[in-house]
């Protein structure tokens, strides 16, 4: 009798599950062409080149200040050896994304989402981690400080707007 009362209770949870599944789908609306081509216009994509660009153009101004303010061509060479250890994997990862997103399967590209962005993750600590055999009398001090500043830039990316956080909808 045990049995059969906890085969009623999944039961009636299934039931419970579709009904709230269905009253979801009620709820759906497609989108007309017309308000489908508003909300690209209101929500266009941004290219992860210029984010990574940005990044580029920061970490070289970094290491440049830091060798200007310093005058220790060591300090300045650290510091671009830490926005290199974000800009080198940041383009291998961007490059292999843009290339994976092409693929129609969604299962596909997103374990190539979770691939590449590992490979990210081990180039950075690669690059971190043969930084004293590169580059004599290394500063870590300065390589992690061009290293944060370098990794930074998304946020100033989303000061100048070219991140935008999904705000509501504008359809109506």
């Amino acid at each position: 009798m045990v049995k059969i009362t906890k085969i009623s209770e999944k039961s009636a949870l299934a039931k419970t599950a579709d009904s709230a599944e269905d009253s979801f789908d009620a709820d759906f609306e497609p989108l007309t062409a017309e308000q489908a081509q508003a909300w690209r216009q209101h929500n266009q994509v941004v290219s992860p080149w210029k984010v990574v660009a940005l990044q580029a153009f920061v970490g070289a101004l970094v290491a440049v200040l830091t060798g200007l303010i310093s005058g220790q061509f060591a300090l300045a060479a650290s510091a671009a050896w830490g926005a290199l250890a974000v800009v080198l994997p940041a383009i291998v990862f961007v490059r292999a994304l843009s290339r994976q997103m092409r693929k129609m399967q969604a299962r596909s590209a997103m374990l190539g989402l979770f691939v590449w962005e590992l490979v990210k993750i081990v180039l950075t600590v690669a690059l971190l981690l043969v930084a004293p055999k590169v580059i004599a009398n290394l500063s870590w001090f300065a390589l992690v400080a061009g290293f944060v500043v370098t990794i930074k830039v998304y946020w100033l990316a989303m000061v100048l707007g070219w991140l935008k956080p999904k705000s509501s909808s504008i359809i109506n």
